[in-house]
């Protein structure tokens, strides 16, 4: 077996990937469990702090700032959930939490991997590119969504988990090893026998500044890959684009020692600036885990825009 470094074994995996709707927000109204109402009750989250700024720490280090943010653990906490949320802004090398400790806590990647696995597939020639056809095998699969002939780009989109695994296994443990060394990718932990698991399950992790060290070397094109495979990626990754921002990243969902905890990483470029995410959350035991899957996302973007008024 090859271990870059030593993890937390004895991981069930669990990965949906789809959006339903956000939990409870305790200072507005009840009725605002309806999606409908997400965002206006994002807005009354973030009003119900007007003092927000003065509730920041500031921490200066060497090179980057480090700002605590009271508003950040009210999005966790009134989310009914715990965990950490990670923003940094290059324009000001400053970063952004709730709990900078646990940000340096190391994770199952989960399907944050996809990320690199799809870059690895590009580079191998895997696959060509985001039309290449990935063909269902006709055995029954978890999801439904997964149960047919699915495009590159779709079967990111929708978390292929059985897709992914048979580009790892096409990869193999050699040229695996290669390219998540090469990469900089978090500490992952395989052999032939964990190939097409290893980020699912098992010893290998990564935390929240790592996954934003490995995204902001991808966006500027710092990586040792082709331009065309970081063309090919920046178009998979793009999850929303509106009149205010144009958010890209991946969602990831695992269950280790019966505990759920989710990911959100990626990227929002608004005008000329870029902002770089990382959140990793976990249910309270009150939670109601239909509302898991897109909460993710929503707590990133609230996060954000708090940050950027």
């Amino acid at each position: 077996m090859f271990f870059y470094t030593p993890g937390r074994p004895g991981s069930v995996f669990f990965n949906t990937d789809f959006f339903i709707t956000l939990g409870q927000f305790p200072c507005v109204n009840s009725t605002l469990m309806n999606s409908k109402f997400l965002w206006p009750a994002l807005a009354l989250l973030i009003a119900c702090n007007p003092a927000k700024e003065k509730q920041s720490e500031t921490i200066i280090t060497e090179s980057t700032n480090k700002v605590v943010s009271a508003t950040f653990q009210q999005i966790i906490d009134s989310a009914n959930v715990v965990g950490s949320i990670l923003i940094y802004d290059p324009q000001k090398t400053t970063y952004y939490s709730n709990d900078l400790a646990r940000c340096d806590s190391g994770f199952l990647p989960a399907s944050t991997f996809k990320i690199p696995n799809s870059i690895i597939a590009l580079e191998t020639g895997i696959i060509s590119n985001d039309s290449t056809i990935i063909k269902w095998d006709g055995k029954k699969r978890r999801l439904p969504a997964w149960e047919k002939d699915l495009t590159f780009h779709d079967a990111f989109h929708v978390s292929c988990v059985p897709c992914y695994q048979e580009i790892a296994r096409k990869v193999g443990v050699q040229r695996m090893i290669h390219f998540v060394d090469t990469l900089k990718y978090g500490h992952m932990v395989f052999d032939s026998t964990t190939i097409d698991m290893f980020w699912l399950e098992g010893e290998s992790k990564i935390n929240q500044f790592e996954q934003i060290d490995f995204l902001q070397r991808f966006y500027n094109s710092e990586l040792p890959i082709s331009q065309n495979t970081t063309v090919i990626m920046k178009r998979l990754m793009v999850i929303d684009e509106n009149a205010d921002y144009k958010l890209s990243g991946k969602t990831g969902w695992a269950i280790r020692n019966e505990l759920n905890y989710g990911w959100f990483v990626g990227y929002f470029e608004k005008g000329n600036e870029v902002y770089y995410i990382a959140t990793n959350i976990e249910p309270n035991t009150s939670f109601n885990m239909d509302l898991f899957p897109k909460i993710r996302n929503e707590i990133s973007v609230a996060a954000f825009k708090s940050i950027v008024h």
